[in-house]
């Protein structure tokens, strides 16, 4: 039982599909920019800037960089290998079958978490619009039960069905996929740059004092929560993820050799820009501790401050459509995955069969879409969220391991784009992230931990026994074990009779 068989470049590039390849620099680039703004701006500003304070841009600056290094390790192997599965499909070629099924199950955790926790933040801002007309959801249908305290709540119900609205978009094709999100990023993109420009003159320097009140690491008197720097930095990096969901569109993209990394690197570069600019003006407009009433509206209530009443409207806009593209990108990458998954014989067929008519994993889309909107409509998933980070630093950490393992055992292999400083650039990369961990509590860690095992035994019950790479490899080794029992044979009877009658 070969528990860590791999794949080869190659055997993996001529698995290539009949997904329709549309994709170029621009859409990707898109992709990228609409998974990561969104959660990050309109809602996490809020608890990082409680936990940071001003000092805030400086945990995005180092989530920025977190990601930036194990983007280019992210951009490598896309290259390298340019084919739907993201990280799964780059450890089964550098690492084995059982650490690729581990990240791919981590992957899906992921990409269902965030799409629906974002999906609780959306309808957060949905309600806000509606009652901004006098229209009014029966509150019971506004959350999740449990979710708000002293509110009784049972059922997000604008929540669950943008979910299902995403999921059909997502279910007929990548074209129809493609238009909606660059439109939709565009105009998040114009409505941020709008509160920017009309913002920035309310900036009072003396919020930004003092600048870092926690420092990069602390702990309050009678508080076990961390504060400072590195655990806001821990928050913020949901912000960021989303970006490495762009790499599952190998197999929809236009020479993916060179799109790939491009749309990656340039998603993070413009998007870091957005965030160190968006959280400076916020904390200098609002002091920081401020933030503490509108922990999750932080933007509403810098809005607020500026008595700009007219600008919470196109806000509250920009972030319907800044969340609904992040669950978008989740939910197209999630689909991916299993779809490669599925190939490969580690997941059910049901999720790799390709809709003839939209060229799409059609069945498997629908499946985790209508979890995800179960999930997003009845589970208080705000204790959830950080599980997202630390699988998605899990995940970080494999593919920037598994750059360096590649430059080491196949120095040759062709490569469309090479990571910048290896082995300097993965090692960081694998530092920042294991810093970033850090800073999570012990509950994430349990519960990544539970995730973890539910996913060994799925594996040993189903994956390993379907596994077409392990059928290929017995069926070799049948072969190998006719052919040389074929020739014992030939020998045996080409043999005296003494040396026929003593072998048997």
């Amino acid at each position: 039982m070969n528990l860590l068989r791999k794949k080869s470049v190659e055997s993996m590039v001529a698995q290539a599909t009949p997904l329709k390849r549309t994709l170029k620099t621009f859409d990707l680039t898109m992709l990228g920019i609409g998974a990561i703004i969104g959660t990050g701006i309109f809602v996490l500003t809020g608890k990082g800037a409680l936990t940071a304070g001003p000092a805030l841009c400086v945990s995005f600056l180092l989530a920025a960089v977190c990601c930036g290094f194990a983007g280019l390790c992210y951009a490598e192997f896309a290259s390298m290998v340019p084919v739907s599965g993201s990280a799964y499909s780059y450890a089964y070629v550098a690492f084995g079958e059982i650490i690729a099924f581990v990240i791919g199950w981590d992957l899906i955790l992921e990409y269902a978490l965030q799409a629906a926790t974002v999906s609780a933040g959306w309808s957060g801002y949905f309600n806000k619009l509606l009652d901004g007309f006098g229209i009014h959801l029966p509150v019971e249908l506004t959350a999740a039960y449990g979710t708000t305290p002293g509110v009784t709540t049972y059922f997000n119900l604008p929540g669950f069905v943008v979910v299902l609205l995403i999921t059909w978009v997502l279910s007929i094709g990548i074209n129809q996929t493609k238009r909606t999100n660059d439109i939709m990023v565009m105009i998040k993109l114009a409505i941020i740059v709008l509160f920017i420009v009309c913002t920035v003159w309310y900036i009072n320097p003396a919020n930004w004092k003092p600048f870092s009140p926690y420092g990069w690491y602390t702990f309050q008197p009678g508080s076990t929560k961390p504060m400072g720097i590195i655990p806001a930095a821990s928050i913020v990096f949901f912000s960021f993820i989303g970006f490495d969901a762009v790499s599952s569109s190998a197999e929809e993209t236009v020479e993916p050799n060179k799109t790939l990394p491009r749309g990656i690197l340039y998603s993070l570069i413009i998007s870091t820009v957005l965030y160190v600019i968006m959280t400076l003006i916020m904390t200098g407009i609002v002091k920081y501790p401020e933030f503490a009433k509108f922990v999750d509206a932080p933007v509403a209530g810098v809005i607020l401050a500026t008595g700009l009443n007219w600008l919470a409207f196109v806000v509250n806009l920009g972030a319907l459509i800044g969340m609904t593209t992040v669950m978008l990108v989740q939910l197209y990458g999630q689909s991916r995955i299993c779809y490669a998954m599925s190939r490969d014989g580690l997941f059910p067929k049901f999720f790799g069969e390709v809709n003839k008519k939209y060229h799409t994993p059609f069945k498997g889309t629908w499946f985790f879409g209508i979890l995800t909107a179960i999930a997003g409509g009845f589970i208080n998933i705000n204790i959830l969220f950080e599980l997202v980070n630390i699988g998605t630093l899990s995940a970080f950490i494999i593919v920037s391991a598994g750059v360096l393992w590649m430059r080491k055992t196949q120095p040759d292999a062709h490569r469309g784009f090479r990571a910048p400083g290896v082995p300097v650039t993965p090692i960081l990369a694998i530092v920042f992230c294991c810093v970033l961990i850090a800073g999570l509590n012990w509950e994430t860690w349990v519960r990544f931990v539970v995730w973890f095992a539910l996913g060994l035994i799925v594996y040993f019950a189903y994956g390993r026994k379907h596994s077409k790479l392990g059928a290929a490899e017995g069926s070799a080794s049948a072969a190998q074990s006719g052919i040389a029992g074929g020739d014992q044979a030939s020998d045996n009877a080409d043999a005296p009779d003494s040396l026929v009658s003593f072998e048997s």
